[in-house]
């Protein structure tokens, strides 16, 4: 197998946002993912007029969750595999596009420390040399922070995540950590479901493997 490629650099503080639109299907619920990822920097006046009431009618979803503003953690990204048909929408004079799908199922387990599978098809890039913020699982197996949100706290700096864990309400078992990477870290979900989960203050993590 060939070695992921990385094509974008220099992503870590890059600002998007989201739109998540919720539909009920065969096998239950299932929400589309519309970011503003490499298309623009998600304009604050812009963000903070979305109705999601409005956009969900729109989208004939069953509700919409404005998912952002967002920044990311990682440094690079490589080859993204549409696993959407990418359409384009414009949100209040916001442009985004449809690149991910996420598949909640019947009885959905939402809100923090909620394990979800995304169908993204992406490749993540963390840099040698670089922090990276971690939470951990009680079997050890650590999600590594993809993207911090200022959507819950303004306040939610790079710096702030420093301390972070003496703030977050972890689960019995649950830990988190911050640490130097000895070397380049790539999360490859191109071919398979990426496992992510948000906190309190919906800073996603995924799982690297």
């Amino acid at each position: 197998m060939d070695a992921p490629v990385r094509l974008i650099d220099d992503q870590r503080g890059e600002r998007y946002g989201e739109v998540l639109a919720a539909f009920m299907g065969d096998d239950g619920l299932r929400a589309e993912v519309y970011g503003t990822q490499l298309l623009n920097d998600c304009p604050e006046e812009q963000w903070v007029a979305l109705d999601a009431a409005a956009i969900a009618a729109d989208l004939g979803a069953l509700f919409v969750k404005l998912n952002g503003p967002r920044y990311w953690m990682l440094d690079g990204l490589g080859t993204k595999v549409a696993v959407v048909d990418p359409v384009f929408c414009d949100f209040g004079g916001i442009t985004m596009r449809r690149i991910a799908q996420v598949e909640l199922g019947h009885e959905p387990k939402l809100g923090p420390y909620n394990e979800m599978h995304v169908n993204r098809g992406a490749i993540f890039f963390f840099d040698a040399g670089k922090k990276v913020y971690e939470l951990i699982r009680p079997d050890g197996a650590p999600f590594v922070m993809q993207a911090r949100c200022v959507g819950v706290d303004p306040a939610m700096s790079e710096e702030r995540l420093e301390t972070l864990g003496a703030d977050l309400a972890l689960p019995e078992g649950w830990s988190y950590r911050v640490r130097v990477l000895d070397e380049e870290l790539v999360v490859d979900t191109s071919a398979s479901l990426a496992t992510i989960v948000q906190d309190e203050f919906e800073n996603t993590y995924t799982l690297p493997f």
